[in-house]
């Protein structure tokens, strides 16, 4: 497996995951209002280069991916997905950990949001050390969605590289 920065010629397998592993989503969640189901390769190609996106490999298939970004003093992450069929093997926890080793020095807590019926994925995210909290400022996300966060002294450890 490679763990890479992603690149332009990326973004259509990354639209393609990416509805593969929101549709999920929105079955637990029983709604259909993720943004991520509604994404068109033009808004994918805009959000890479907005945030920092690295994609894992297995072979020549784009399998995992996940993007950060500053906001503030906050590391912003974002779009952490594993393809359904490789979901359970700890692709998630090491993409979560890759991202949050790449935060700039100035960031001070990692932050999230998930599902509120996304068990798995609350799960994931509080053994990696986050926290269910109120999120800072009300609105701009999905409804039924459950904001995490975690101090940046307890980021994990990236795992074994591939």
């Amino acid at each position: 497996m490679e763990l890479t920065d992603a690149r332009p010629e990326d973004c259509p397998e990354l639209l393609v995951l990416q509805r593969c592993c929101w549709v999920q989503e929105a079955v637990l969640n029983d709604t259909l209002d993720i943004p991520a189901l509604h994404e068109t390769l033009e808004d994918v190609r805009d959000w890479t280069k907005t945030w920092s996106v690295w994609v894992l490999r297995q072979d020549h298939r784009l399998i995992g991916a996940v993007r950060a970004r500053l906001d503030g003093d906050c590391w912003e992450l974002g779009r952490l997905m594993v393809a359904p069929d490789l979901a359970g093997r700890g692709l998630g926890r090491r993409l979560l950990a890759h991202a949050e080793a790449q935060a700039p020095a100035e960031a001070r807590r990692f932050a999230l949001f998930t599902g509120a019926r996304s068990t798995r994925n609350i799960a994931l995210y509080q053994r990696a050390g986050y926290r269910l909290t109120d999120a800072p400022a009300p609105g701009g996300h999905i409804a039924g969605a459950v904001y995490l966060e975690k101090d940046v002294t307890l980021r994990e450890k990236p795992g074994p590289a591939a």
